[in-house]
């Protein structure tokens, strides 16, 4: 496989800068990067079957936007992507015949993705594909698999399909299928690189990443973002943004008071960002809406905030206002506020001379 993907234009130093990104996000040490590299050669390029239900395509959308490595590069030279209805070529008995080619050639060995809720009432006939119910084609699939990613919060929880009254009873992957290995790449869309490196991490160790209790990868949601944004300086002064485009707001303070849901979201978007540029919510002035997790997203308004251990900083943090024009105390405050605090402190210092087991004014220690 490695002669052939530097033949068709795949440089080695390309090759190698995906493992590298890989192995990082992994949380794997840098000396394996080249297991990494070596498993992928082996492999050759593993059958990946993409299947569409209640969705809007853009965790596919967001795969197209990654370019560590292309879009082309991962379903040409790192994976056979056998069958995506938006990707693929053929249409109608076309494309069917090759889910079907593939599922046979590879029986046991390929990776499903599922992209997208699965309705379940009424039988299912809310979403159906060739003549067969998301149901169905999900049960079928899942048969021959080696392992399955539900790629977004969709295909992970039910997504916004899911939401009461759930009129077409949507549900997750795993609400279905009960015996097959099942990852879970949450997010509205996911970072395609949470993708690409849990299907790295499959190969090279042929197991599944460790997972947390909603089954997803700890390598990617293993930590809050409120814990690495750009943002938690001024959350952590009490920086706080009043309103959309207020001073505040321009000036980069913490989104947390207009409903940012970071403190209570697990996810690397703080780390790994979108679009190769970047960019995620947070830096460009909109709240984490908690899209990786199934009891924020949707469930609660964007500008509710949730409920934090510490939402304001320490009482000994100056105010954010004082030194806003016009916004401090006035200088006779002050006086005032020094003034009682002073006699606060020297009554307080006269009271300890005078309890027991303290030293006398004229410097012995009162005995007992």
């Amino acid at each position: 496989m490695k002669e052939e993907m530097f033949c068709e234009g795949v440089t080695r130093r390309s090759f190698m800068k995906t493992c590298v990104t890989a192995t990082a996000m992994m949380g794997l040490p840098f000396a394996m990067h080249t297991q990494v590299a070596e498993a992928i050669e082996k492999n050759g390029n593993p059958a990946v079957i993409w299947l569409h239900f209640q969705e809007c395509t853009g965790c596919s959308e967001s795969l197209l936007r990654s370019s560590h490595p292309t879009i082309s590069t991962l379903i040409l030279d790192m994976i056979s992507l056998d069958y995506h209805e938006t990707l693929m070529v053929g249409a109608g008995h076309q494309a069917e015949k090759s889910l079907h080619d593939s599922m046979k050639a590879n029986q046991g060995k390929y990776i499903l993705v599922v992209e997208g809720a699965i309705p379940t009432k009424q039988n299912g006939i809310f979403c159906k594909v060739s003549g067969k119910t998301a149901m169905e084609s999900l049960q079928e699939a899942a048969k021959g698999a080696a392992a399955i990613i539900s790629i977004g919060t969709c295909a992970s929880y039910g997504g916004i399909q899911s939401v009461a009254p759930n009129p077409t009873g949507a549900v997750g992957v795993r609400d279905i299928v009960k015996d097959k290995p099942i990852i879970n790449i949450p997010g509205c869309p996911p970072n395609p690189y949470n993708f690409l490196s849990t299907v790295l991490y499959y190969l090279t160790f042929k197991k599944l990443p460790e997972l947390d209790n909603l089954g997803r990868p700890k390598f990617a949601y293993g930590r809050k973002i409120h814990e690495h944004c750009e943002r938690r300086p001024h959350f952590d002064a009490g920086r706080f943004a009043k309103a959309y485009g207020d001073p505040t707001h321009a000036q980069g303070y913490c989104l947390y008071k207009l409903g940012c849901k970071g403190p209570a979201t697990s996810a690397n978007c703080s780390v790994q960002r979108f679009n190769d540029v970047g960019a995620w919510p947070v830096s460009i002035g909109h709240p984490c809406i908690g899209c990786t997790e199934p009891d924020i997203l949707f469930k609660t308004a964007i500008a509710e905030k949730v409920q934090i251990h510490e939402p304001t900083p320490f009482d000994s943090y100056a105010p954010v206002d004082l030194k806003e024009k016009g916004k401090g105390p006035d200088p006779l405050t002050t006086g005032f506020v020094g003034l009682a605090a002073g006699a606060a402190l020297g009554a307080g210092a006269m009271l300890a001379k005078k309890l027991p087991g303290n030293t006398q004014e004229g410097g012995d220690e009162k005995s007992e």
